[in-house]
């Protein structure tokens, strides 16, 4: 029987604990920390100038702040939550472990700590919306639902509000993947390809944070699978897996054109009102995760009623016959390329960004088919010029390349470009820390630049 939240708190007062990271998942956590009487270190490379309000408001509370480049040196700690994009390898960490201080982070306590069924997502591409359509799903069919993780809402201080009839839908990254060591009742990968090779030491490494979302499910647990990927299709969970393709060979599948389980009709695509091939993939993972807990008409009304999340091909304005298309969250080539292929008509792209030292290679072939004129910026513009110009398809001029240098100046050429009939679409393929806290804050601001038009 699992602890409650009250009893894991009340039980680390004595021991000296720290904190790196006070980004948002984290802030809560250290609150909850210290009003039940703990003593926190709060690390963060941030200087303290450049602190906002809310980490301040820590140090007022009691939390002890260590800031700066040098944020992690001689530090000392029993318990350490570790914030989910440093590599548990780090050597400060590595430090930490042999003078006998425990890692976790704060979604490994949730997880030993929630008294209702998790079921979580991962994957390298449409994880948010998965989830989402997950969350939308089981509360349209009567469900309270708790909705968090990667995807915005820190859940861990929720607990003393979850019942166990309750469900928890959880969104995870690879990077708060790497040191678990528990898994969800229901586990659903979306797909795997290269991404955030500039954390992990390789894709090996990469993948085998993403199986600890299933390596510790019992014989009971689903694992919810993609067939049509070569890297999850290979995965072998430990209780019941189903399997969904486009392709017509999972228990979820396409047939004359009609979204079936195991040979009965679930959903028409074309009832789905958000655009993209990759979100008809996207309802036929969530219809095995919420397999036996929603019924197939509550699948439906979702579908036609289900407008998609912020900065996921969200249409942002209707500009003299123009149409311009948020797709911020496209921090990858195979994100990029599913938007992409959402549009009937060739697009004006938006692209590049921070290099994740990933490969670009794929993109090259997949612009030259679906754009028209491409607008680069960032560390990786030269990168995706060189994938298109070096791909087969390429024909000089088709399309047409600009490097426009930083973002704000690609959108602004793609606009002065456009004419009517045109779809302009901000799709990076790659990260935004280049020149933005987070894809986020991009979208935000691409929107902004929209608007201003």
């Amino acid at each position: 029987m699992s602890i409650s939240l009250k009893e894991y708190f009340t039980s680390l007062r004595g021991k000296r604990i720290a904190v790196l990271g006070l980004g948002v998942s984290n802030r809560p956590l250290v609150k909850l920390l210290l009003r039940y009487g703990c003593t926190v270190t709060g690390c963060d490379r941030t200087p303290r100038e450049k602190l906002d309000g809310e980490v301040l408001e820590l140090e007022k509370m009691g939390c002890t702040l260590k800031l700066g480049d040098s944020y992690l040196d001689d530090l000392q700690a029993d318990l350490v939550f570790r914030t989910p994009g440093m590599h548990p390898g780090n050597p400060a960490l590595e430090s930490l472990r042999q003078a006998g201080a425990e890692v976790t982070s704060e979604m490994e306590i949730f997880f030993e700590l929630c008294p209702c069924t998790i079921l979580a997502v991962t994957g390298s591409d449409g994880k948010t919306t998965t989830t989402t359509l997950v969350s939308e799903m089981l509360k349209a069919g009567g469900r309270k639902v708790w909705l968090g993780g990667n995807i915005g809402t820190p859940l861990l201080p929720l607990v003393r509000q979850m019942a166990p009839q309750d469900l928890a839908v959880v969104e995870l990254s690879s990077f708060q993947l790497m040191d678990m060591v528990r898994s969800p009742g229901r586990a659903l990968i979306t797909n795997l390809s290269p991404n955030h090779l500039d954390v992990h030491k390789d894709m090996d490494e990469y993948v085998d944070a993403k199986k600890n979302l299933f390596r510790f499910q019992s014989g009971t647990d689903l694992l919810v699978l993609n067939a049509d990927n070569a890297i999850t299709d290979g995965f072998t969970g430990n209780g019941i897996t189903r399997r969904f393709s486009r392709r017509g060979t999972g228990e979820v599948c396409l047939k004359d054109g009609i979204i079936c389980r195991d040979g009965t009709q679930v959903l028409d695509p074309k009832d789905i009102l958000i655009p993209g091939v990759h979100n008809i993939e996207n309802y036929m993972a969530a219809i095995l995760a919420v397999e036996g807990l929603v019924d197939d008409e509550t699948v439906r009304q979702v579908a036609k009623s289900f407008g998609g999340v912020e900065h996921r091909i969200e249409l942002v304005r209707v500009k003299d016959g123009v149409r311009f298309y948020n797709d911020s969250i496209a921090s990858s080539p195979s994100r990029t390329i599913a938007g992409l292929r959402s549009f009937p008509e060739k697009v004006l792209l938006i692209a590049g960004g921070y290099d994740k030292n990933i490969p670009y290679d794929e993109l090259g072939p997949e612009i030259c088919r679906h754009v028209k004129k491409l607008f680069l910026g960032g560390a990786t513009g030269g990168k995706i010029r060189t994938a298109v110009e070096n791909c087969d398809a390429y024909v000089p001029g088709q399309p047409e390349i600009r490097d426009c240098g930083d973002f704000e100046s690609a959108v602004r050429a793609a606009a002065e470009a456009a004419e009517s009939g045109d779809v302009v679409l901000m799709s990076p393929a790659s990260a935004a820390f280049d020149q933005f806290k987070n894809f986020m804050v991009r979208g935000d601001f691409y929107k902004k630049l929209v608007k201003e038009l």
